[in-house]
C-alpha cells in the first residue's frame, strides 16, 4: 500500500516556482529543490515524476496567473488606454524593483527555447493573453475608443510582443524613462 504524500504540493509548485524564477531551470539542482520543499528526492519524482515534470507545472502556474492578472488589469481601466498604460506601467514598476527575477515566461522562453514542453506552455499562454487582449480591443472598437479600420487581432499580437519586449528590457536594466517614453509610444499605435 503506498504511503500519502507528506506534503501539500500546490505549495512545493509555488516554493519551486519561485526557485526557477530566481535561479533558472538549468541551475537548479535536485538536491536544492528538495531541501527548499522539505522534502526526499523519492517523494519529489513520485509526486511530480522528475524535475522537469515539477518545472512544468510551476511555469503552468506562473502562466495561468500571468493570464489572469490581464485580463483582471485589462478590464480594471475606463477606457482601453486608461486600462493598457496602468498594466503596462506597473511591469516597468515590477520589473525595477526586482531586475535579477524578470519575467518567467520570458526567462523559460530564453533558457529552454528547445524543449517541447516549454515552448508549447508559452505558445498556450501568448494564445490565452491574445485572446484576452483581443476581446478587450474588441469591446473597445464597439464603445468607440478605436477605429473600426483597426483590427483587434493584429493590436493585440502587436502588445503581446510589445510585453515581452518591454520585459526583456527591464531584465537588461534599461532606465525607467526609457521604459514609460517606450510605453507612450505603443500607446499611440491604438490612435
Amino acid at each position: 500500500m503506498a504511503r500519502p504524500r507528506e506534503f501539500d504540493t500546490d505549495v512545493a509548485v509555488e516554493q519551486a516556482m519561485g526557485l526557477f524564477w530566481r535561479q533558472g531551470y538549468h541551475a537548479t539542482p535536485v538536491p536544492r529543490l528538495t531541501e527548499l520543499l522539505g522534502i526526499g528526492s523519492g517523494s519529489l519524482y513520485a509526486a511530480f515524476g522528475s524535475k522537469d515534470g515539477l518545472y512544468a507545472q510551476a511555469l503552468k502556474r506562473y502562466c495561468d496567473d500571468l493570464v489572469e492578472a490581464l485580463d483582471r488589469d485589462i478590464r480594471a481601466g475606463s477606457d482601453i488606454r486608461t486600462a493598457l498604460r496602468g498594466m503596462l506601467i506597473a511591469m516597468v514598476t515590477t520589473d525595477a524593483v526586482d531586475r535579477e527575477r524578470g519575467c518567467l515566461l520570458v526567462n523559460a522562453t530564453t533558457e529552454r527555447a528547445a524543449h517541447d514542453g516549454t515552448a508549447e506552455q508559452a505558445r498556450a499562454t501568448m494564445t490565452a493573453m491574445e485572446s484576452v487582449l483581443t476581446a478587450a480591443l474588441h469591446r473597445a472598437r464597439v464603445r468607440g475608443e478605436l477605429s473600426s479600420e483597426q483590427s483587434p487581432v493584429e493590436l493585440a499580437r502587436f502588445l503581446i510582443t510589445f510585453i515581452q519586449g518591454l520585459r526583456v528590457m527591464g531584465q537588461a536594466r534599461v532606465d525607467r524613462p526609457f521604459l514609460e517614453s517606450a510605453v507612450t509610444g505603443a500607446l499611440k499605435a491604438l490612435d
